[in-house]
């Protein structure tokens, strides 16, 4: 099975709120998904994630998106 960490849209119409999930690469953009990291809020920059689940998620074999792979490295969980 394919995971990858990637965003969840849950905002409203032009007000984007992501929530930062694993998820099978088969679900739907805002489907199904195994756990929760954390989420990000563009309007505000705003980015809040759980590192350490982040970092043993990729360890195991999950591939995150080019946008969360991005926002780790901003934030110092990836290096």
């Amino acid at each position: 099975m394919a995971v990858k960490i990637r965003l969840k849209r849950i905002g409203a119409k032009k007000s984007p709120f992501y929530r930062v999930v694993v998820a099978d690469a088969r679900a739907p953009r805002d489907g199904r998904f195994i756990e929760e990291l954390g989420n990000y809020d563009p309007m505000s920059k705003k980015f809040v994630v759980d590192g350490d689940k982040a970092l043993a998620w990729i360890k195991n074999g999950a591939q995150p998106t080019e946008t969360v792979r991005s926002l780790l490295k901003k934030n110092g969980v990836l290096k």
